[in-house]
């Protein structure tokens, strides 16, 4: 099994296309061959942190049943062929969970049968998702601004990006990291950080959440102009 994340950026006109496939394309997705799961994610303004949408990028995130069902769909498809003709620039990462825990939207896509060990120096990403209480909300969107201006400065990250199902209220943060150690660092060392995960417990933000981690096996295309993972060795 394999896991791929793809941030794609719009060309100039597209918005309100982008904007559309968010209903029509799902149904299409789910007679992909070898497509076990499937998340198509908007994206928020300040590198997808904002609370206005950013109406230019996008994230497709899928579970596939092997490398060649995933190779299959980006090099043949109608549809992806359609999404590389309207965008500016595509990044896609191939991924092996190592952990996760919590739900999305009741499942765990991420626990693999006979799962295999992922390399060992390999950078990690690492996707925290939850979906907020409407009452929350507020005090969610007070603390995530700061955090994810920490978050996108901190030592070791390569990216990071918000995305998320619905504006305001389904929200997911995704990032690149150069190693594990740096990644734990930050998270144990942050104060901001801390807070806000303390926060999340004691107030009870969420009604559903998952926090996964995955070994990054490959990076292709470009993020901003460039791969965020240029110089770690990954297959391009």
């Amino acid at each position: 099994m394999l896991t791929t994340l793809t941030v794609f950026t719009l060309k100039p006109g597209n918005k309100r296309w982008g904007l559309a496939q968010m209903g029509t394309s799902p149904p299409t997705l789910k007679r992909v061959p070898g497509l076990q799961f499937f998340k198509l994610l908007g994206s928020g303004a300040a590198n997808g942190f904002g609370l206005w949408p950013n109406l230019d990028r996008y994230g497709f995130m899928g579970v596939w049943d092997d490398a060649a069902a995933a190779d299959a769909f980006f090099a043949q498809h109608p549809l992806w062929a359609t999404y590389r003709q309207r965008s500016t620039e595509l990044w896609t990462l191939q991924l092996a969970p190592l952990k996760s825990h919590g739900l999305w939207d009741g499942k765990t896509p991420f626990d693999y049968p006979n799962a295999q060990a992922a390399p060992e120096n390999a950078p990690v990403a690492v996707l925290t998702r939850a979906s907020i209480r409407l009452r929350k909300t507020p005090r969610f969107w007070q603390f995530v601004e700061p955090t994810s201006a920490a978050l996108g400065q901190a030592v070791g990250v390569r990216a990071a990006i918000g995305l998320g199902e619905l504006p305001v209220v389904r929200q997911a943060t995704f990032s690149v990291w150069e190693s594990a150690q740096a990644m734990q660092e930050y998270a144990y060392r942050d104060a901001r950080h801390r807070e806000v995960i303390k926060l999340t417990r004691s107030e009870q933000w969420y009604g559903e959440e998952m926090f996964a981690r995955f070994a990054v096996l490959g990076s292709q295309g470009t993020l901003d102009g460039q791969n965020p993972l240029a110089g770690l060795g990954l297959p391009d």
